[in-house]
């Protein structure tokens, strides 16, 4: 492969977990030994720090900006006519430019596709539109990130299930507990469960808040929102038991995520408690990680306590998990998707 161009329609940096993952495979395919080049539209940010410092990721590959109408702000017709500016000067950017060019936007792997360029499009949402069939239709190869949308888009010429991944030696601090929880200033006396990301519905945390009140007043919960992607690895050290409350009341969070923060909870070494959904049955098993009914507080809670009743089952789970994460590095994974492209 002599060049990979990351056709990315996104503002970097961003505080959004899509950033994390394109930066981080950007950082990956050029450790495969691939010439990359991120292409993403200018847009304002309020994130003002090096996009390179912000992400923690090498300075191994290039990141271009190309002008765009910045117009995102002003709903559907704003994000449209951005998308429509940033298309056409990729077109004059890579037009005639060889190589693979992967994208996360089916709008972009479609007009990359319609221009004769070797596309790939990785595939995260649930969304079978008219663009995302388009696309299918033309045989471009699709990478998803779960089984689910692998059997959402079977139709695919070509398809790959590779889920999101983790930097293990970033998440594996050699730091204690109580360590962490003097510099991020938490209570040292209290036994701490937390979750970490966006409070979006389907991420289930009003179950967690919910699941909450049932503990003792020994047990603190903590969300962790809005927060440097270099500070998580910190605050999952600082816990006790990591939760993902996944909604099955939503197929995105049911079927076809790949939670990033899975991946980072396994890495940190620390008892999981997930929601029995097939996104995260993919991942780990009983043996890993202790599962609740989705949306039942009352199953969350309950299972919580066991977790605290028994450390030693507890730790032998956790040390499971930490052991699968070294499966799903980001260079492995990189790995596994140029040898499905080449």
């Amino acid at each position: 492969m002599k060049k990979l161009y990351y056709i990315a329609n996104i503002r970097i940096p961003t505080e959004k977990a899509h950033g994390i993952q394109i930066m981080k495979m950007c950082e990956a395919f050029s450790h495969q030994g691939v010439e990359v080049e991120l292409v993403v539209p200018e847009r304002s940010s309020d994130i003002k720090e090096d996009v390179f410092d912000y992400y923690q990721v090498e300075r191994n590959f290039t990141m271009t900006r190309l002008w765009c109408l910045d117009w995102v702000r002003f709903g559907k017709l704003g994000f449209w006519i951005e998308s429509l500016t940033f298309a056409e000067r990729v077109f004059w950017h890579i037009v005639f430019e060889d190589g693979v060019f992967y994208t996360r936007d089916e709008f972009m792997a479609a007009c990359l596709s319609l221009i004769g360029k070797k596309t790939v499009w990785e595939v995260h949402m649930g969304q079978r539109n008219f663009l995302a069939k388009l696309v299918v239709k033309m045989g471009v190869p699709l990478v998803t990130i779960s089984q689910g949308l692998k059997d959402l888009y079977s139709s695919a010429h070509k398809i790959l299930v590779s889920p999101d991944a983790v930097d293990v030696i970033r998440f594996d601090l050699a730091i204690t507990k109580e360590e962490a929880r003097e510099k991020l200033g938490l209570p040292e006396d209290k036994k701490i469960v937390m979750y970490t990301g966006s409070l979006y519905k389907r991420k289930g945390v009003e179950t967690l808040r919910e699941a909450s009140k049932a503990w003792g007043e020994d047990i603190q919960c903590i969300i962790v929102s809005g927060k440097p992607y270099k500070e998580i690895p910190l605050y999952l050290k600082a816990a006790d038991v990591l939760v993902l409350p996944n909604s099955s009341k939503d197929p995105i969070s049911q079927l076809y995520t790949s939670p990033m923060k899975l991946f980072e909870y396994m890495a940190s070494g620390k008892p999981i408690v997930t929601s029995d959904v097939p996104s995260a049955r993919e991942i780990l098993d009983d043996s890993e990680a202790y599962f609740f009914t989705p949306d039942d507080a009352e199953s969350l809670a309950h299972v919580i306590k066991r977790v605290f009743e028994d450390p030693s089952l507890a730790q032998s789970k956790a040390e499971a998990a930490r052991i699968k994460a070294d499966k799903y590095t980001w260079d492995k994974r990189a790995e596994q998707i140029i040898e499905f492209i080449s």
